[in-house]
């Protein structure tokens, strides 16, 4: 790769700004970083209107849905910002000299956290807001310290441009140097690897497809000086139904699933693809109502033709198999696809690895197991996911306790009830799970945990008083 390309030479400038403006940055006091992510906010919430106006143009997931996305953006923001006044990425740990020699005696100790540097931002093409331009991750990275070059989604082109205008005017208007945000708008992959590649790129966020995700992982190890790739790259979140929960409320548990199921028309990293229901009548009553509640849901347009294409040969991939059966006729396309809901048994869906992809839209699958044993089974092969749901595990017994072992083996969130969809921002949240999931399953994307990913711990032994002031 030579920055001869036009993409590359503009990568260069951003990221050569960022590293400039790494300094100033990463020493500005608390109320400074603090004041500037407030300002974010502020902007953000000033031009809301127009903002949504655009994004629902490009995205057509509606005003309601998005104007809730600017009120999770702007709560980020800020709560980044009490996180910072808090001195959370400024922590220290001191351990004072003691006299004598080693193991009892030790010089003066004290660890600090350091801001890696410029991060890499990958928008995600669902969240044009909350994982976009101002999204967790940029804030998380400003709360950390690190100036961020945000490499835009094709999905909302436009809205991502309109927000870096906003952000810069606040940059502007607060004395801080440009680098500490910057914009690409390469849509091939050759520059997100160029990104990523970048000599100056001390760190990547990324969210997104497993393949493009796997492709820029391996380019950030594959760098002279390997860096921290921080991607979330979907995950297929089963959801595990115990008998006795269904007959207490099987109908209203169908409708809130259907619901999750084709929330987004499906274009959640959290969405249920896979319902594990044990053989019994009640399952059988369950499927049925789920189909019913699934079958005359219309969803909205998905965010890109790629998207589309993807949902639909992903369908064409299950509705194929000859251990899959289609449980419903489904309506016909409206603006977005028709739901589709599937079902296999616990054996071919061990056994095939392409049961158990992602279908990234409105569907899902239903695995019937025989036992407890065999769900623990199904939960395994699935291997790493961002969630895993337990239906109906209230009572302290040995078969309820392997269910809870093995979804907690697997998943970086376990639900006791309700349904993934939906992830609240705070301090508890972890939103990552073992690979293929998450690249980094001890880190979160969202919550304030997640400014963590971009500081580096370094222990100062006996150092001057005015680097510990």
């Amino acid at each position: 790769m030579t920055a001869s390309n036009p993409d590359f030479a503009v990568i260069d400038r951003a990221v050569t700004a960022a590293k400039a403006a790494a300094p100033t940055l990463a020493e500005a006091t608390p109320s400074r970083r603090a004041r500037l992510l407030r300002g974010l906010a502020e902007a953000l919430e000033s031009q809301q209107a127009e903002l949504v106006a655009i994004a629902d143009q490009e995205t057509g997931l509606g005003p309601a849905r998005l104007n809730g996305e600017v009120a999770r953006t702007a709560f980020q923001l800020r709560g980044f910002a009490d996180e910072v006044e808090q001195g959370v990425p400024y922590r220290r740990v001191d351990d004072g000299a003691v006299a004598g020699a080693p193991p009892a005696g030790r010089p003066h100790l004290t660890r600090v956290q350091v801001p890696l540097g410029p991060v890499a931002m990958f928008s995600a093409s669902n969240f044009p807001f909350a994982f976009s331009v101002l999204g967790g991750d940029t804030a998380s990275a400003l709360a950390a310290g690190c100036p961020v070059v945000v490499k835009t989604h094709s999905g909302h082109p436009q809205l991502s441009r309109a927000v870096y205008e906003l952000a810069r005017g606040v940059l502007a208007e607060q004395g801080w140097p440009a680098g500490v945000l910057g914009l690409v708008e390469s849509s091939s992959r050759a520059g997100g690897t160029y990104l990523v590649q970048h000599p100056d790129t001390a760190a990547v966020a990324f969210t997104g497809s497993h393949q493009g995700g796997v492709a820029l992982w391996k380019a950030a190890n594959e760098r002279a000086r390997p860096i921290p790739f921080y991607g979330e790259l979907g995950s297929i979140n089963p959801l595990v139904v115990l008998p006795q929960v269904l007959e207490r409320d099987g109908e209203a548990l169908a409708q809130t699933l259907a619901g999750s199921i084709t929330l987004g028309c499906g274009q959640f990293c959290t969405s249920p693809g896979v319902i594990v229901l044990f053989d019994h009548p009640a399952s059988e009553r369950f499927v049925a109502a789920l189909g019913d509640a699934l079958r005359p849901i219309a969803t909205h347009r998905m965010l890109t033709d790629n998207m589309r294409r993807g949902f639909d040969d992903g369908v064409v991939r299950i509705a194929g198999h000859p251990d899959v059966r289609s449980l419903f006729e489904p309506a016909a396309d409206g603006a977005g696809p028709a739901p589709r809901l599937f079902e296999t048994s616990a054996t071919a869906f061990i056994a095939d690895a392409h049961l158990r992809e992602e279908m990234f839209g409105p569907a899902a699958v239903v695995v019937k197991v025989k036992s407890t044993a065999e769900a623990v089974e199904v939960l395994e092969a699935i291997g790493g996911t961002l969630t895993a749901t337990l239906w109906g595990v209230e009572d302290d017994t040995a078969d309820n306790r392997a269910l809870v072992r093995a979804a907690e083996h697997i998943a970086g969130r376990v639900l006791f009830g309700g349904v993934p969809t939906g992830v609240a921002v705070c301090h508890a949240q972890q939103h990552g799970g073992p690979w293929p999931s998450s690249t980094q399953p001890q880190s979160t994307s969202v919550g304030f945990a997640a400014l963590e990913r971009f500081l580096r711990p370094v222990a100062l032994q006996d150092a001057p008083a005015w680097r510990l002031a």
